[in-house]
């Protein structure tokens, strides 16, 4: 009896767990914490573990609050969509009022964890919440420039980091911004091709033409090319504090060229398999380029 009690209170806690995961969208915020801790890494004269630790917990409560606020506001239409009627709140497993506990428990936990690190980093995370929640969010069944509202606290992350280390903002973090900022276009645009169906569903506007045509398909292309080239501009010594070696450009150049072909195919082929390729070598990039910066730093 007590061995059926204990497996159903575990089966209990992990479905909790879970549910957790989902509304914060774990993957996804882990994978910003990834982008901060690199941008920290870059800025910081010397590597310490508490700022380290309160910049991932900081950071990924403020991107878990963002998706929960998120999952909050599209519950209704989350259960029009495959990809989101399973969510937890469309499903019914989570209350509107539980999600929206976790959503501000994680907010102040966020701010103050980041304002501890510093102000500067504090604000830059509560003006990502903001915009990601206030801004992008009702926008996604207006306009498709809700997408390039969304780069903005898209971008934040890799540069929070320089700015949790340094308390600083000034062309470094400036740059790091940028890098991300046009990254955003090629990765979401082929997520969006791929999704469109479903994203229909819902409302949503995410492609630029609102088809999955060669228009799309050529600004994908126009702005892989700019981040193609914002992301070697470190190696020309006019950005502070932020360097980049030769060799470590021309691997990030190259890295850029695989997605920029990726954009090609997609242009000539304008299919599903071609912007999954894309998405995922969007994927590979961002965090590739990431570590090359930072390896390149401490070498």
């Amino acid at each position: 009896m007590k061995t059926a009690i204990s497996t159903a209170k575990s089966a209990s806690w992990s479905l909790v767990f879970a549910d957790f995961k989902e509304i914060t969208k774990a993957k996804l915020a882990v994978s910003v914490v990834f982008s901060s801790i690199a941008g920290y890494f870059l800025g910081a004269s010397e590597i310490t573990f508490f700022p380290l630790f309160l910049l991932a917990f900081g950071g990924y409560c403020m991107v878990g609050a963002s998706n929960a606020y998120n999952q909050i506001i599209e519950k209704d239409l989350d259960a029009l969509m495959d990809r989101t009627k399973n969510r937890p709140i469309p499903s019914g497993r989570m209350t509107v009022n539980k999600a929206l506990t976790i959503a501000v428990v994680l907010t102040i936990l966020g701010v103050i964890s980041l304002y501890i690190l510093n102000p500067k980093t504090a604000m830059f995370g509560a003006i990502s919440i903001f915009l990601y929640t206030s801004v992008y969010t009702p926008l996604k069944t207006k306009t498709p420039l809700a997408v390039f509202v969304g780069a903005f606290p898209g971008a934040i992350p890799f540069m929070l980091g320089w700015v949790a280390a340094t308390n600083d903002f000034g062309i470094e973090p400036g740059t790091l911004f940028m890098i991300q900022f046009f990254w955003q276009f090629p990765h979401f645009w082929a997520l969006g091709w791929m999704l469109d169906a479903d994203y229909k569903k819902g409302g949503f506007k995410m492609l630029p033409t609102g088809k999955k045509d060669k228009g799309t398909a050529l600004q994908i292309i126009m702005y892989t090319i700019w981040m193609m080239v914002i992301s070697i501009i470190p190696v020309f010594g006019i950005t502070g504090q932020l360097h980049l070696s030769l060799p470590a450009a021309v691997l990030v150049f190259l890295m850029g060229m695989v997605m920029l072909v990726f954009g090609l195919r997609l242009y000539t082929k304008r299919d599903n398999i071609s912007a999954r390729n894309l998405m995922l070598a969007s994927v590979s990039y961002i965090s590739l380029m990431q570590v090359v910066y930072v390896i390149d730093k401490f070498i």
